[in-house]
């Protein structure tokens, strides 16, 4: 989301001072570990949890995978079944093309009454039902990946949504720390105690605390708008609630994550079905080197006073141009499993590294979250009611102050920027192992 690169007005690059206090912090409060995904301290459970239920319930993506799905559950019976057979009637006159003409008269009248029935060769209808049913399990796999790609979109989007509501209350926080000093610097200036460019400097920081008070709102709102549709909800329904969230820890070794993720990835698993698919396929593509049978039976109702006629015919679809139709195809089928066999490995290579880069920002995450909460927000907030004290009194300049201010803003913004991402990289662990909850 836009979120994630804008700053609310605030310059994001850091100062000599800055640059000193995270060096401390990270001497005083010392990494923490990375740990499983446990139900304790999950992000507001209730409303969150409540959207996962509605989405997987209602979203039309999902919807749309899964009536899929079962449409193809349909298709292993069909292959398996023969073709629909041929049902014929013949009608032979003699010197006259009106029906029935030489019945009395000819011995070469008849009228006759027949079937036949096409037989795939040996094996073929079995393989397309594996076929069939491997193409079913793929649409199946896809589903699930779907329905997972649903459940981490809603937790991201909360997540941003979540960053969003607490930047408005910091900003609203900071708009009214501005108009406590904006008219602490006209009182100032009232006695000449102050300049008249700091009063313009304080209502220049106001004009922009409003403008990213209108950005934050329009994120918010595009936010909404996203998280609604996801959850199948109309544009127009009431603004999804968001509540409080507090970091996940995670407690699993990063082999058994690697262990869950290859075995229970829903790419991984679709990759696979789709792997199988194509070894189906292949197998398909060298029996139909074997041909072809169609049987027929016919009966012939001849005129009257001779016998009747009765006829069995067998027929043979032989595959006489195989070097342009059979030998191509089976080529193909040869090349579409090696490409399948490569996307699978190449998919497997994916979703280990992935998972390697949520845990990189997940520890990461961790350890900055303890650095904000435990010294940059303190200290910042420190910093702000020295410098309000010390500008009442005349020891510090405006530009101080105004530094003070924008600080508090800035460590507040990137802590809960910290914590969304600290949640969005336990999300996207969530989805990769195979987890909904």
């Amino acid at each position: 989301m836009k979120a994630r690169n804008r700053c609310c007005g605030v310059r994001q690059s850091r100062g000599g001072t800055f640059i000193w206090l995270l060096v401390a912090c990270v001497t005083i409060f010392p990494a923490t570990a990375a740990a499983e995904p446990d139900t304790a301290g999950r992000a507001s459970p209730a409303v969150l949890d409540a959207l996962i239920s509605e989405a997987l319930a209602h979203s039309p993506i999902i919807a749309a995978a899964r009536t899929h799905w079962q449409a193809l559950t349909r298709a292993p019976v069909q292959a398996a079944t023969l073709p629909d057979p041929t049902l014929g009637l013949q009608q032979l006159t003699v010197g006259s093309p009106q029906p029935f003409s030489g019945y009395e008269t000819s011995n070469f009248y008849y009228t006759g009454f027949g079937f036949s029935q096409d037989i795939p060769g040996p094996g073929k209808l079995r393989l397309r039902a594996q076929l069939a049913e491997k193409e079913a399990e793929a649409a199946r796999d896809a589903y699930l990946v779907q329905e997972r790609e649903v459940i981490e979109q809603v937790r991201e989007t909360y997540f941003n949504l979540f960053y969003l509501r607490k930047m408005l209350d910091a900003l609203r926080a900071t708009q009214s720390e501005l108009d406590r000093v904006t008219q602490t610097t006209q009182a100032q200036y009232r006695v000449a105690m102050a300049q008249q460019q700091d009063v313009l400097k304080a209502q220049l920081a106001q004009t922009g605390i409003l403008k990213d008070l209108e950005m934050n709102q329009e994120e918010f709102q595009q936010g909404q708008a996203s998280l609604k549709a996801v959850l199948g909800r109309e544009p127009d329904s009431p603004d999804v609630e968001i509540g409080e969230i507090t970091p996940t820890s995670i407690a699993m070794p990063d082999l058994r994550l690697r262990q869950l993720a290859l075995a229970n990835s829903p790419v991984l698993q679709q990759a696979h079905a789709i792997q199988e698919r194509s070894q189906a396929a292949l197998a398909i593509a060298k029996r139909d080197y074997v041909p072809d049978f169609n049987v027929g039976y016919a009966y012939q109702k001849t005129g009257p006073g001779l016998r009747d006629y009765y006829m069995l015919s067998l027929g043979v679809r032989v595959p006489l141009y195989f070097w342009r139709k059979q030998t191509p195809a089976l080529e193909q089928a040869v090349l579409e499993k090696q490409s399948t066999s490569a996307d699978s490995y190449s998919k497997r290579l994916s979703v280990l590294s992935d998972l390697q880069n949520q845990l990189i920002a997940l520890r990461t995450t961790s350890r900055v979250l303890t650095l904000y909460s435990d010294g940059l927000i303190p200290q910042a907030q420190e910093t702000l009611n020295s410098a309000t004290a010390a500008y009442r009194v005349g020891k510090v300049d405006f530009q101080t102050l105004l530094s003070a201010v924008i600080d508090v803003l800035r460590v507040k913004q990137e802590y809960f920027r910290t914590l969304a991402d600290h949640e969005i990289a336990i999300a996207r662990i969530r989805q990769t192992i195979g987890e909904q909850s």
